[in-house]
């Protein structure tokens, strides 16, 4: 079963790299993604972040595992962040083009410059709070309490906060702001289905540092 599974996550992001592949395919995305962007930016995330959530799970377990994780709320939050990377992707991208046309930051003109105060900015402002809500709704979720009155003191003291920040904080930094930048260079309709792509990676980093808590708290 755990082959099985190997090949099926396998297959099914290969088969996104071929339609994101093939001139045919991919127009066809193009069409549907201008057509139906927050449907699409919910698709987009819910497949593939929850594709990298079971990869996170992966490598803190050492095994898939598919039952007993209320798999349908993971993909709920996942799409709802697809509808946020909608609207935030574009709200960084005008508001820099804003920045630069008025001499606030410097590279008017350079595209490369753009992209990488777009990823900057966002990564600065946006993506460590999101991951933050991520890990959040995800305990929520191991707790079965998503649906019901959050009690979100409760969940915020229980945040390995060290491991978040070491962790997935300076990845913020030293992956995040790379990665982005070079997402902000892609065509518009590109971008949310990059970030979706790069969600695996988030999952995996996640994951490290789930790894990480259990691992100090078992030595301790």
């Amino acid at each position: 079963m755990q082959r099985l599974i190997t090949m099926a996550w396998l297959g099914i992001l290969a088969a996104v790299v071929a339609v994101l592949s093939v001139p045919e395919t991919r127009e066809a995305f193009k069409a549907l993604t201008a057509a139906h962007p927050y449907l699409m930016g919910f698709a987009k995330i819910a497949l593939l972040g929850t594709m990298g959530e079971l990869l996170g799970a992966r490598i803190v377990t050492g095994a898939w595992r598919l039952g007993g994780i209320r798999i349908h709320q993971r993909v709920l939050v996942w799409g709802f962040l697809g509808i946020v990377f909608t609207v935030v992707f574009p709200l960084f991208s005008f508001g820099v083009e804003g920045l630069l046309s008025a001499g606030l930051v410097p590279g008017s003109g350079s595209a490369l410059a753009a992209a990488f105060w777009k990823s900057f900015f966002m990564n600065l402002i946006f993506a460590f709070p999101m991951m933050v809500f991520h890990r959040i709704t995800d305990t929520l979720i191991e707790r079965g309490e998503l649906f019901s009155t959050w009690p979100l003191l409760t969940v915020w003291q229980s945040i390995d906060w060290r491991s978040m920040l070491h962790v997935v904080g300076f990845a913020c930094l030293w992956f995040w702001i790379p990665a982005h930048t070079l997402t902000f260079t892609l065509p518009a309709e590109f971008r949310v289905v990059s970030a979706a792509l790069l969600a695996v990676v988030l999952c995996g980093s996640l994951g490290f540092a789930r790894k990480r808590s259990a691992g100090a708290a078992g030595a301790a």
